[in-house]
């Protein structure tokens, strides 16, 4: 199968290029806007190709790709051009997005094209919602039911940081944040609601962030009545710089937040030579097992340096799986239900990434 890696040279397009290069079911090809050499994926095929010219379309189109993976973020105000240009040509799509629309609508804007070109779509082939889900679904075996859903990441501060990641983070700080809490629908926002948590890489401070799971978890676990998303960065005082500026933005102050990532980005490696071994991801679910209540965490680490190869790894595996022809239904979805938590063990082993699961009564 040809796959073409939209963004192959960037912060996680260049991870899935090294992993997928040897795969003998798959003949790779890395896009972009321009050709940038991969370290240690010298020998890869490369091509130019802009997402956003006019001839994207009839260009990857006489590329006839199997699959194309969408790595060209941020997502976050994207729309659904790529995918639909993709099936138009007959491929099956993946990609890494982690905003919350994009992910939420892409189903019921995809699904149709993806039905009429008879291929699969699938959208959040990354850390949420698809390791996530795939946490979740592990935790809630042989309970009844699920109260709560609560998402931790912490990312290692010396990892490399994309600049559309950052883009997209920044996007939302101040910003209002629809979150489903205790049984309705209320407000949170964008890098403020502030909360201590405990991790396997340290104590940290968390703050919100608006992702799919949000949107996602309420539908796909009925009853559950809470579900909760936090990113808990290693130094407190960035957590501090990053709720006074969501606090001036949220009451209406006009801050390009989002245009400073790069500058914020700088700021943030001066912590860097204090910074820890580890970054680090938990999962927790709260629900009942024959009339008890019992508390299920999930907890992950990694090495710092090494954080960004998790998001990457489940449009490794899914690319792996359509390249043996494993099929798969036609149609469009977020990346909920594709894999399973043991599916993830070789990938974490090759990355010294670890995990443990905690049980104790709620």
């Amino acid at each position: 199968m040809r796959v073409v890696v939209l963004g192959g040279a960037g912060n996680f397009g260049a991870r899935i290029t090294r992993a997928l290069r040897d795969d003998p079911n798959i003949e790779l090809l890395v896009a972009g806007r321009r050709r940038v050499p991969i370290s240690g994926a010298e020998e890869v095929a490369s091509v130019t190709l802009d997402i956003k010219s006019s001839g994207f379309a009839s260009q990857l189109r006489s590329l006839s790709p199997g699959l194309v993976i969408h790595c060209v973020g941020p997502f976050q105000g994207q729309d659904y051009a790529v995918a639909q240009t993709t099936l138009a040509a007959g491929a099956h799509y993946l990609d890494l997005a982690d905003g919350r629309q994009f992910v939420a609508d892409f189903a019921a804007c995809v699904h149709g094209a993806a039905l009429r070109a008879d291929r699969v779509a699938i959208c959040g082939a990354s850390t949420l919602p698809a390791l996530s889900s795939a946490v979740v679904d592990e935790l809630k075996q042989d309970l009844t039911g699920i109260d709560s859903i609560d998402v931790v990441i912490a990312p290692g501060q010396r990892a490399p940081r994309g600049r559309a990641t950052l883009a997209g983070v920044f996007s939302y700080l101040g910003r209002p944040i629809p979150v489903w809490r205790e049984g309705r629908w209320t407000r949170s926002w964008g890098w403020m609601d502030l909360r201590r948590v405990r991790l396997d890489c340290g104590d940290r401070f968390a703050a919100a962030c608006d992702v799919p799971d949000l949107e996602l978890f309420p539908a796909r676990y009925p009853g559950v009545r809470t579900v909760r998303f936090h990113a808990a960065l290693e130094f407190a005082i960035q957590h501090l710089a990053l709720w006074k500026l969501a606090a001036v933005r949220r009451i209406g102050l006009p801050l390009p937040v989002d245009r400073w990532a790069l500058q914020l980005s700088d700021l943030a490696h001066r912590f860097d030579a204090r910074a820890g071994e580890l970054g680090g991801m938990s999962v927790r679910v709260v629900g009942d097992r024959n009339g008890q209540r019992l508390r299920r965490t999930w907890h992950l680490t990694v090495p710092a340096m090494d954080g960004p190869e998790i998001p990457c790894i489940p449009a490794i595996l899914l690319a792996r799986r359509m390249a043996s022809r494993d099929p798969f239904k036609a149609g469009a979805f977020a990346c909920t239900g594709f894999l399973t938590l043991p599916e993830f063990a070789p990938a974490f082993a090759e990355w010294k990434i670890t995990t443990r699961t905690a049980e104790e009564a709620a």
